[in-house]
């Protein structure tokens, strides 16, 4: 269901968007829905990538050495 809401702009802007929106042959209320929707997607988007990275970053990685260093820092910075 959607819902109806009042929006505050000034004339300036009210008449820029209008004529977007002619130039994309919709209403001003379709252009607002869409980009307001693409700003809820990038959110929970960014959100949910953000939890997975800190999930795998708790869970570690495996390097496959078992814990053990088997190598000295001058061993790693030799040029």
């Amino acid at each position: 269901m959607q819902r109806n809401i009042t929006l505050s702009l000034s004339e300036e802007t009210l008449r820029e968007i209008k004529v977007i929106a002619a130039k994309r042959n919709t209403s001003v209320s379709a252009l607002m829905a869409k980009k307001l929707q693409e700003l809820i997607d990038e959110e929970t988007g960014y959100a949910k990538a953000k939890k997975q990275a800190l999930a795998l970053l708790e869970q570690g990685f495996s390097l496959s050495t078992d814990g053990a260093i088997n190598w000295s820092r001058e061993e790693l910075h030799e040029r």
